[in-house]
């Protein structure tokens, strides 16, 4: 998310941040900010495949909470993927608060 500057995700963050206690409650905090801000359904292509993101949603598995516990529900025709948002490509141009995607991976360390 090279648009946005690190002071700038760093605030996103904070805002999103503020009142939490610990890693899950911060995690959470900037899902509610994504839920909130991203312009949902938009088109992107994953593995050369275009596919339409339905969603994004927490997962519950702790196998999956170490890896990612953001995910995008990813939709072509009748199937269904979860692809974890920190590995989510984005078109070009970026759907409307798109910028939260960029603060949670400034987040997480990517």
């Amino acid at each position: 998310m090279a648009s946005k500057g690190t002071a700038a995700l760093e605030a996103m963050i904070e805002e999103a941040t503020v009142d939490t206690d610990g890693h899950e409650d911060q995690r959470a905090g900037l899902f509610a900010m994504i839920e909130e801000h991203l312009a949902i359904p938009f088109t992107t292509t994953v593995l050369g495949v275009e596919v339409t993101v339905r969603k994004v949603e927490v997962t519950l598995r702790k196998v999956e909470l170490a890896a990612d516990g953001i995910v995008a529900v990813c939709a072509r025709g009748r199937h269904r993927q979860r692809v974890g948002l920190l590995d989510l490509p984005l078109p070009t141009p970026m759907p409307d608060g798109a910028a939260w995607i960029g603060a949670y991976r400034h987040w997480a360390g990517r």
